[in-house]
């Protein structure tokens, strides 16, 4: 229900507002804003409040947002002409405004639903097995890879052969009984893991000590990553409570804010985690940038969907692959190859932006005429060049070439003699396609890291920062986009990409070799046995 909501969100904003990209640019713009502000606010109640409560909580309110929000959807689709004639079109306007603002709220929810089952909940069900851990993360992403496959696909066909009112109608329904039976499933998994109700200082020592002695007899001792387990835990004793004053309630958001990234920057897995972060600074993802980058070179919508197919198969090898190097080279190697094999793929990605029939022209600048760009009334998609430049003409004749026929639609006899624009497109669609493996096998290596690293009491908040600083990336790789939207550009942002990627890879290089040293390169450790003989006892080197 979850993922075909944020498939359908957008489509259902582009109609309402006449196929204008405004009303989804504001609610990707609100959502990543509202993530980055209040990551921290929503990981610390995660972990002030019991763990049922938590899941239960923002589980009910996700999905009555995403209900209230189809019900909402519905009532405009039906009557939006009459909503346009009241009280001027105002009316319309709150419409638009309550949507995204409920829709903003199923989103925070969801975020803290992730947090607290996805970090905190498969953690305690894991107990002291971190390949078992490892095993329940690769199956949940891929679940969530099936998902991001079927999900468009069941609410497109809806959208597709009956209208976005009955889209409407089913995702609310969906989500209705979904609920229900997630609500279920949650109790029953919280009544056979008695640990769940238990969230003390006392059973955080405790279950981060079995962690550590498992790491330390497990098959991969010397990847030296540490399990806080010397946190001071005094600071986690009951205290008094007192008086409460109205502006220290005022102000605890804000020094909740403040702690959670000082906590972050603190953490022995911080860089780490920004590796990951620098990974969403990129356009190199099936996203709808590069989606319609894809349209302006040519690709059909049926041909994009079959590279999303092969991204997600891709994605999926990646999770299996994890779960086959940390067996073998042990978890922080395994995020080191992972980053290795996802740059190298990517490299095809930058070679592609200098092959014939890329659009790359650095006589045209990309911040010319950006006052125009962000406040043109019509669509971006249908801004052409004043000069009709041959590279645009040459893109937009493009899509014959899918059809069998090497003449561009305007018939120039001069780029007709070969098909080689396509060139440009299938490599980098090749770099981004394979570096999925990559990419997902390493997402779980850092989601590990901070399962097993980061101490109970702030799993939620630090996960909710990290969540922030993924979110914040995010954002800027979008205010790229709006400074350099035209295909001439799109090159550029390939290049500032892949530079992205490779500074997230090398953050995390970094944090391996302060964690293995001279170990790092040292993929097939010896015999355990061996290694205990020749290792210290209880040694556990720090980040």
């Amino acid at each position: 229900g979850d993922r075909m909501w944020h498939f359908a969100v957008s489509v259902f904003l582009v109609e309402l507002y006449g196929n204008s990209l405004l009303l989804t640019a504001v609610y990707g713009l609100v959502v990543a804003g509202s993530v980055l502000l209040l990551g921290a606010i929503i990981g610390d109640w995660v972990d002030k409040n019991s763990r049922l409560k938590v899941a239960q909580t923002s589980l009910v309110v996700q999905n009555a947002s995403v209900i209230l929000c189809g019900i909402i959807l519905m009532i405009v689709f039906l009557f939006k002409t009459q909503l346009l004639t009241l009280y001027h079109g105002w009316l319309l306007t709150m419409c638009y405004i309550l949507v995204i603002t409920i829709a903003n709220i199923a989103n925070l929810a969801s975020t803290a639903t992730a947090i607290t089952i996805q970090r905190d909940w498969i953690v305690v069900v894991a107990g002291e097995d971190r390949s078992k851990l490892a095993d329940m993360n690769a199956t949940i992403r891929r679940i969530d890879q099936l998902t991001n496959i079927l999900a468009p696909m069941a609410v497109g066909q809806i959208m597709t052969f009956g209208s976005p009112m009955i889209g409407c109608g089913f995702i609310s329904g969906w989500n209705l009984m979904s609920m229900c039976v997630e609500y279920l499933l949650l109790w029953k998994v919280y009544q056979k893991t008695p640990t769940l109700a238990l969230k003390s200082a006392k059973v955080e020592e405790s279950e981060l000590k079995q962690l550590n002695v498992k790491k330390e007899n497990d098959m991969k001792p010397a990847e030296g990553v540490q399990l806080i387990v010397e946190k001071d835990v005094t600071g986690f004793e009951p205290q008094q409570e007192k008086e409460v004053s109205c502006a220290a309630r005022i102000a605890e958001p804000f020094i909740t804010f403040r702690d959670g990234w000082v906590a972050y920057y603190n953490q022995p897995v911080f860089l780490a985690g920004m590796g990951l972060a620098f990974l969403y600074m990129t356009v190199l993802g099936f996203d709808c940038i590069t989606t319609g980058y894809a349209y302006t070179q040519g690709l059909s919508g049926s041909v994009l969907s079959l590279l999303m197919g092969a991204s997600a198969v891709t994605g999926i090898m990646g999770t299996v692959a994890f779960t086959w190097l940390r067996r073998k080279c042990g978890l922080v190697r395994t995020g080191l190859i992972s980053g290795v094999a996802q740059f190298a793929c990517l490299v095809l990605c930058a070679i592609s932006v200098f092959m014939p029939g890329s659009p790359l022209d650095l006589t045209v600048s990309p911040f010319a005429d950006i006052s125009a760009r962000l406040f043109e009334s019509e669509p971006l998609p249908t801004i052409t060049s004043p000069e009709d430049k041959p590279e645009m003409v040459f893109a937009t004749g493009m899509p014959n070439l899918l059809n069998g026929s090497t003449t561009p639609a305007n018939g120039d006899p001069e780029m007709s003699p070969e098909p080689v624009p396509l060139i440009s497109v299938s490599l980098l669609f090749a770099g981004v396609i394979a570096a999925r493996v990559g990419l997902w096998s390493f997402d779980l290596t850092v989601t590990q890291l901070l399962q097993e690293n980061v101490v109970e009491s702030e799993r939620g908040i630090i996960n909710g920062v990290q969540n922030s600083m993924n979110y914040l990336l995010d954002l800027l790789h979008f205010i790229m986009v709006i400074l350099a939207p035209n295909p001439e550009a799109f090159g550029l942002l390939v290049l500032i990409s892949v530079s992205f990627v490779a500074m997230g890879h090398i953050m995390y290089f970094r944090f391996a070799q302060k964690s293995l040293g001279k170990q790092l390169f040292v993929c097939c450790t010896p015999d355990p046995k061996a290694v205990s003989d020749s290792s210290p006892p209880g040694n556990t080197s720090t980040v």
